[in-house]
Order: structure tokens, then C-alpha cells, then sequence
């Protein structure tokens, strides 16, 4: 029965001459150690064409005008340095990069919610995040990294000084010559300003699909049609295609009633769940003309530790979730761009 739906499905994207070459990828999430060969292998058994390397910068509240980052109390993936040997070393196994630098809020707080007190502190954070932008900026043209991500989930930021973000968009691209996107939150992307400055729509893509406990492949395909018209008109009117910068569900029953949770709930473990909302998504996603790929969420160095049987998080490592990235990235391994 799989087999019969992959090959349907391989008709259907077959038929899809102007497609572009899809990024099939994977959030490679940083670690304290370096990152060795052997650590890549797994990423190309599932044959992901495309990792996101996400360093991090800090601020110690939402309304704090201070960020700090590239600092020697952090993991060592979360520095330049870090970066670089990721880099380099995915580069090396023939894997792109989509380098992404994200902020992170003391205790978790989102940073959609980022929100400075007055102006001047306005311009002070500003000042820090352009320092931050502009060093993996120039770190992305420096080891020719093809797609750069200019923030993640900033929607208080955005929508509360467009004129720094145009402002930076100019910046950054004298400096970097690659492709640039912002990753911005499932409910925030329609409100985003810059979407023409900017080469790709990047939406963190963790819609609402289903209330239901353990909801059919029906009821997802029909959750998503909403979703996918808007975005598809989105993508229309702005002449650019879309990535999903972030795509994944957690291992759990109601995987999709709100996909974005991150807590330490202790919902019953569902693999297949999560395994049938991945290819779901796929299926929907991959065929169309004006999508361009996605990074599951999230992929850890250590692969013969991480997911699993026993874990509801949102990792597909060593769970039914990863046959289907490797059946599906296959798929696509061959896709040419046109």
C-alpha cells in the first residue's frame, strides 16, 4: 500500500515540470562539541540536500534592550566558531546550508513577544541585533552559504520598526550575495512588510490542523487547505516562492491541534501520528510549483541517542517520522532545477 501511494504520488511530481529543486532539510540543532563526519552521515541517509545551522543570541527579557552572543559561556554550535566547523563539515558531505541566527529569551519567553520600553532602548536593541545580523551575515558569505535567514519569530520587532529591518535587508545584502529569507511564526507571516525585498516567504509552519486526538490523513489534508490557499496567494502576489523554515509535530496524540508547543507535557506517545502529519505535509507542500522545501525540526548530532520509541518531543530521529523524511527526500534527490 505505501509503495502504490509513493508512486502516485511520484506522478504527481513528475508532472510538475517547472518545479523548483526542493531543500530538503533538516534544523541541525547546535551542540557543545564540534560536529565530525560520521555525526553528517545520518543526515544523508535521509537524503536531506539542505541543514539549517542556528546560532544564538541571548536577551535576558522581552523588554531588554541588550543582546548578547558569540560569547564564551555558550554551546559551541551557538558561536561563530561553532557555525563555521558546522559548516564547513556539512559542505564537505555535500550538504547545503541555510545559515539562521535565532535569539533566545531567558526561560523561554517567544520571541514574537520581543518589545522594547522607549525608543532609545529601541535603537540600543537595534544596534545589537544589526552587530548580530551583519557577523553571520558576512560569516554566510565567507563560507558560501546559498540561503541566509535575517531573524526568526520577531513579529513585535517587525511590525514595530520597519524601517531598521529595510534598513538592514540593504546592509546585509552588500555584504552577502546569496538568497535571503526571515522565519516568521504561522500566524505572523501575512503581516510581515519586507516580503519583496527579500528572495524567499520563510513561515515557521506550525498551523493548527485538528482538534482531534489521532486525526486521519482526511482530516489533515483537509486542515491544511485554508492554510495553503492563503499562503499560495501569498507567494502569488509577492512573485517569491515559499520555504517552511521550520515544518515538524511531536511524537504525541493531538500532534496537530497546536503544533508550536514546546512544553514538557506528558501526552501519550504517537509515533505514527507524528509520522502521518510529516508525510501529509509533504504531500501537500512538496508537489507545488511556487514551494521550494522545508527543515524539519529538529535534528540532533547524536543520532544514536536522540528520539526514539519512548519520546513525544518533536525530533523524527530513530521513529517512524524518519522513514518517511528518507522516502520523501529520495523522492526529491534527483529533482533538477529548471
Amino acid at each position: 500500500m505505501r509503495l502504490a501511494l509513493l508512486f502516485c504520488f511520484l506522478l504527481v511530481v513528475s508532472c510538475k515540470s517547472q518545479a523548483l529543486q526542493k531543500m530538503n532539510g533538516v534544523s541541525f540543532v547546535a551542540s557543545r562539541q564540534a560536529v565530525s563526519d560520521e555525526q553528517v552521515k545520518p543526515v544523508q541517509a535521509i537524503a536531506a540536500n539542505y541543514a539549517a545551522i542556528m546560532p544564538f543570541g541571548f536577551v535576558r527579557s522581552l523588554d531588554h534592550p541588550e543582546l548578547v552572543f558569540d560569547s564564551e559561556r555558550q554551546w559551541y554550535g551557538e558561536t561563530r566558531k561553532g557555525a563555521k566547523q558546522y559548516i564547513a563539515t556539512l559542505q564537505k558531505q555535500g550538504i547545503q546550508v541555510m545559515l539562521k541566527p535565532q535569539i533566545w529569551v531567558w526561560r523561554g519567553e517567544f520571541t514574537g513577544d520581543l518589545k522594547m520600553k522607549s525608543d532609545s532602548d529601541w535603537k540600543s536593541f537595534e544596534e545589537g541585533y544589526r552587530s548580530f545580523a551583519m557577523t553571520y551575515a558576512r560569516l554566510a558569505e565567507e563560507t558560501g552559504v546559498p540561503v541566509y535567514c535575517i531573524g526568526t519569530e520577531l513579529e513585535e520587532f517587525v511590525l514595530a520598526r520597519p524601517a531598521f529591518w529595510t534598513s538592514l535587508i540593504r546592509e546585509i545584502r552588500k555584504v552577502y550575495k546569496g538568497k535571503l529569507t526571515y522565519a516568521a511564526n504561522w500566524d505572523e507571516y501575512g503581516r510581515d512588510p519586507f516580503w519583496k525585498e527579500l528572495d524567499y516567504i520563510g513561515i515557521d509552519a506550525y498551523f493548527p490542523l485538528s482538534e482531534e486526538r489521532n486525526p486521519g490523513e482526511v482530516v489533515l489534508k483537509e486542515g491544511w487547505q485554508k492554510w495553503k490557499k492563503e499562503i499560495a496567494a501569498l507567494s502569488n502576489s509577492t512573485g517569491k516562492p515559499v520555504i517552511f523554515t521550520e515544518y515538524g509535530y511531536r511524537s504525541m496524540d493531538f500532534t496537530a491541534k497546536k503544533p508550536w508547543l514546546v512544553d514538557r507535557n506528558q501526552e501519550r506517545v504517537n509515533l505514527e501520528a507524528q509520522a502521518l502529519a510529516t508525510r501529509v505535509l509533504i504531500e501537500e507542500f512538496w508537489p507545488e510549483n511556487w514551494f521550494a522545501g522545508g527543515f524539519v525540526w529538529k535534528w540532533f548530532i547524536h543520532h544514536d541517542r536522540s528520539g526514539g520509541k519512548e519520546d513525544n518531543r518533536f525530533t523524527p530521529q530513530n521513529k517512524p517520522a524518519e522513514q518517511i523524511l528518507q522516502e520523501y527526500y529520495q523522492m526529491y534527490a534527483s529533482e533538477k532545477q529548471k
